[in-house]
């Protein structure tokens, strides 16, 4: 499983904009789509965007579709989510996730999770 660090988590206030970035470890990260999920204090974890290993294929969740953009960096083995127009319902722990099959890795990946970094939007 790989090893993945998130961060650029913060406070924003509506219509504000953040950048989250993840680190992954190990020489196989080509290998792997990743994709970000969302978790809302009292809610289950939802995805939130996929990306495939060659950036070929993006994945959104309709809510976030036209104002979040992933994106990622083979030869710097990270993953970026871009989050622009930020809503307070976007207010969430966000995690990085990585699978080796884009079947699975829009809802249940199993080739590593982050811990997550926290977003909060104010109204």
């Amino acid at each position: 499983q790989k090893q993945l660090v998130e961060s650029g988590g913060g406070l924003v206030q509506a219509g504000g904009s953040l950048r989250l970035s993840c680190a992954a470890s190990g020489r196989t990260f080509s290998r792997y789509h990743m994709g970000w999920f969302r978790q809302a204090p009292g809610k289950e974890r939802e995805f939130v965007a996929a990306i495939s290993w060659n950036s070929g294929t993006t994945y959104y969740a309709d809510s976030v579709k036209g104002r979040f953009t992933i994106s990622r960096d083979n030869a710097k083995n990270t993953v970026s989510l871009q989050m622009n127009t930020l809503k307070p319902e976007d207010t969430a722990v966000y995690y990085c996730a990585a699978d080796q099959s884009i079947a699975t890795m829009r809802s249940a990946p199993s080739g590593g999770w982050g811990q997550g970094t926290q977003v909060t939007v104010s109204s």
